[in-house]
């Protein structure tokens, strides 16, 4: 679970401007993270299928926004794809 926190600084990081909070760039920088964070936590518990159901529903979601972006704009994309697999 991310932090109120958390959030906010990936909003800060990724934003366009100040008041930006639903972009595909903030989208897909939240989902990253929830994603890396319920891996994490998959490690570990390696029976909880209900929360590799949401897991898999999250990877889809980030599919979509990233795909959304790749026809909207790609420099955009280039940039969100790269700092996704760093």
């Amino acid at each position: 679970m991310l932090t109120t926190k958390q959030k906010q600084n990936i909003i800060k990081k990724n934003q366009l401007h100040d008041k930006d909070t639903g972009s595909p760039e903030v989208q897909i920088a939240i989902i990253s993270k929830k994603i890396d964070e319920l891996a994490s936590h998959l490690k570990t518990h390696k029976k909880d299928n209900h929360s590799r159901r949401g897991l898999i529903k999250m990877v889809a979601d980030r599919r979509k926004h990233l795909k959304y972006l790749e026809k909207s704009d790609k420099e955009r994309f280039d940039i969100q794809a790269k700092k996704i697999k760093a």
